[in-house]
């Protein structure tokens, strides 16, 4: 990739980088990897969303970065912060993935659909277009997205690599 500047994120984490530096996230089933990035500018952000809406929270100390709705505003002002013009955002995504089968179909079990849903519709409000993405599925993915040249790489175990 580029000098081995990695920047990790974590499962409900996110973070922003700059000047040639990799955002990796691991671990992707259900979740949604979100990247935003201004290719002027070459600054890069990237949220692992683990669920669609703050709603549900149940936790005291609320971890924004864990849901749909209060990670995107958040990494959408540290891009900026870091340089980015928020008109010349661009998304990908990845994950958003059906990791089991459950009989009968509830909605509440259809995670993966469900936060892939939440994070356009979320990115919609903002009116920054998803340029590509690799969601749903039943498998787990690996992104790494490069804040030089915008490019998201997926691995997967069933898939190998591939570049969105």
């Amino acid at each position: 990739m580029t000098d081995g500047n990695f920047v990790k994120v974590g499962m409900a984490d996110l973070n922003v980088a700059a000047e040639g530096a990799v955002l990796k996230t691991t671990g992707l089933g259900s979740c949604v990897g979100l990247t935003l990035f201004d290719p002027q500018r070459q600054v890069a952000g990237m949220a692992h969303i683990m669920l669609p809406s703050s709603d549900i929270a149940r936790e005291g100390q609320l971890n924004i970065a864990k849901y749909a709705d209060t990670a995107i505003p958040e990494l959408l002002n540290r891009v900026v912060q870091l340089g980015a013009d928020r008109k010349r955002l661009v998304a990908k995504l990845a994950g958003g993935a059906q990791m089991f089968a459950f009989a009968g179909g509830s909605d509440s079990l259809r995670i993966g659909p469900r936060n892939v849903e939440s994070v356009k519709r979320e990115l919609d409000k903002w009116a920054i277009p998803v340029m590509s993405e690799d969601t749903g599925g039943n498998y787990g993915r690996t992104i790494e997205f490069d804040s030089r040249s915008g490019v998201l790489t997926v691995r997967s175990v069933q898939y190998g690599v591939k570049e969105i």
